[in-house]
């Protein structure tokens, strides 16, 4: 697979207080086998779909617990050192320095300056995901922020994005391409979300069959937030898995409604 251009969502993993609990939860909802965790990165975990990799679970570090488990979107960088340079001087932080992982890459952690946690990652032997837009794989993302605007300048300014404002003027949706299709989305977080969920990155996982996946979300303990609602890109629900961790599944294939138009 060819390297992901800079700004495209390239990885997603989440750390977890009980790993096997995760590797269960995730195995049964989206069909997902194990790599074996290598002890040399803290049990990092590849998570297979037919195969291919299609992101990571990993155990929750010493000095973390109490830590929410949530999922953190790798956006691609041929450059880390001038991401991390770009990311400061546009008013971002970074929560961990760039490091390399390895022959496999290179990664740092960052906030933007409304507070929402991301990765940067330039690829080693690592490229990144092996399969998207397929049941058991990544898809899609949204930038989930109460700071629409800070959101609108810092991301665009770092990865070079085009931003597209939905123009129908009822929900606060904007589409980030880079060129072509847009590759992520920036949501501001409506009075529906409570005061104490943070804002965050909502990361897609395809399923065949939104409603039968919320039915085993809720099974196995999770919990769902929103839908199954329609669209015109995909039968979706927002969910939490049983120890946190916010996502979204979606069913590519079941469309209602009309494309929307943008600005």
């Amino acid at each position: 697979m060819p390297a992901y251009p800079l700004g495209a969502p390239c990885w997603a993993d989440a750390m977890f207080p009980d790993l096997e609990a995760a590797k269960s939860f995730y195995g049964e909802l989206l069909g997902w086998t194990f790599a074996e965790g290598s002890a040399e990165f803290g049990g990092y975990t590849q998570a297979l779909s037919d195969g291919k990799a299609v992101a990571a679970v990993v155990p929750q570090m010493p000095g973390m617990e109490g830590t929410p488990s949530a999922w953190s979107l790798y956006l691609a960088t041929p450059d880390l050192a001038g991401t991390a340079e770009k990311i400061k001087a546009c008013g971002g932080t970074l929560a961990m320095e760039p490091m390399e992982v390895g022959p496999f890459g290179s990664m740092l952690v960052a906030q933007d300056p409304g507070g929402v946690f991301f990765s940067a990652w330039q690829a080693g032997e690592h490229q990144g995901f092996e399969k998207v837009n397929e049941p058991g794989a990544f898809c899609w993302a949204e930038v989930t922020t109460r700071d629409a605007v800070a959101a609108d300048t810092f991301f665009p300014a770092v990865f070079g994005y085009h931003a597209q404002q939905m123009s129908d003027g009822e929900v606060d949706f904007a589409a980030w391409d880079l060129g072509a299709e847009p590759v992520l989305g920036r949501f501001k977080m409506t009075e529906d979300f409570p005061a104490e969920v943070p804002s965050y990155v909502n990361v897609y996982f395809v399923v065949d069959d939104c409603d039968a996946a919320v039915d085993t979300v809720k099974r196995l303990g999770g919990a769902v937030h929103m839908g199954p609602t329609g669209s015109p890109f995909g039968r979706f629900a927002s969910v939490t898995d049983p120890q946190g961790a916010a996502f979204s599944v979606i069913d590519v294939t079941t469309m209602e409604g009309e494309m929307p138009e943008f600005a």
